[in-house]
């Protein structure tokens, strides 16, 4: 049986997601159904693609090649498609100021090289800013690290983080709690999902804070408390990004953050902003994983 469409937009979900019944989900089959497409592309390359496991798949080294060439088909697609139907070219796109928008450098060169009158506003800022921005109506869709907190936004879960505390001075003991006492806090906005957190760690275990210290420019902030002038929170997928040295894990309930797509509840996705998601879910995708701290 020939391979259509469907069957290739089934594989590259599968490949996003890891799992076959979330992506049977997103694109409404039945989980026989993904099932069979999966394995009738299997068949057509008489190749295994997938690693099963107890709880989701993982693409093989075959699997790797085909799924980027797939990517590459389904790009050129649905550039065909906007083009033939001439949807507007336009994307207003905010993120987080830690994340940085270069993250997203090969989604939007890709997105030029197709489409050479691209319109494109984008933003940075702390969540809290982001959010804003995005009921205001002056941002479409953003990338946000944080928790679920405005009823009027749509939040679709991309990946789960894990935070940690960053400063040279943690190195000076054992016990959280030493370590936290009166240090110096260095934050690059009190509305962050970073400084939050941070403030419910020193509430929760009653332990006095130093001077709070706003830094608008991220890379120094970091690099400050690299020195010792002072303790900071990131997300642990930052750590190779900024160099850091010297960090700690936040205690287990604090941990866990999420990576959130989100948008205005009632935002219908444009086919440039669909493009524009899908070649950045593909970032986290074939992105080589944060080596766990010890």
């Amino acid at each position: 049986m020939n391979i259509d469409i469907s069957d290739i937009k089934a594989f590259i979900t599968v490949a996003e997601l890891k799992s076959m019944t979330a992506a049977a989900h997103k694109l409404n089959y039945l989980q026989s159904n993904m099932t069979a497409k999966i394995k009738k592309i299997e068949n057509h390359y008489k190749k295994q693609l997938f690693i099963r496991k107890s709880k989701g798949v993982d693409l093989t080294e075959s699997g790797i090649s085909l799924y980027k060439q797939y990517k590459k088909m389904m790009f050129t697609w649905e550039e065909t498609e906007n083009q033939i139907y001439q949807h507007a070219h336009c994307l207003r796109f905010g993120t987080n100021t830690s994340m940085g928008s270069m993250r997203f450098y090969s989604p939007f060169q890709q997105l030029y090289a197709a489409y050479p009158d691209l319109s494109v506003r984008i933003k940075t800022g702390s969540t809290h800013d982001i959010e804003n921005e995005v009921l205001a109506g002056h941002l479409d869709i953003a990338y946000v690290l944080g928790y679920p907190s405005q009823k009027n936004l749509q939040y679709i879960h991309k990946s789960t983080d894990q935070l940690v505390i960053i400063g040279k001075n943690l190195m000076n003991h054992q016990r959280l709690e030493d370590c936290l006492d009166r240090q110096n806090i260095l934050l690059a906005s009190e509305a962050c999902c970073y400084a939050t957190a941070l403030e419910r760690i020193y509430a929760d275990y009653g332990i006095k804070k130093g001077e709070m210290t706003q830094i608008y420019d991220h890379d120094a902030l970091i690099q400050f408390t690299q020195l010792g002038m002072g303790i900071s929170m990131i997300a642990q997928s930052l750590i190779s990004k900024f160099n850091i040295q010297y960090y700690r894990e936040a205690p287990a309930q604090y941990r866990n953050i999420g990576l959130y797509l989100i948008a205005r509840s009632e935002h219908q996705f444009t086919p440039i902003e669909k493009q524009f998601i899908g070649l950045s879910d593909a970032i986290e995708t074939i992105e080589p994983s944060v080596p766990n701290i010890v």
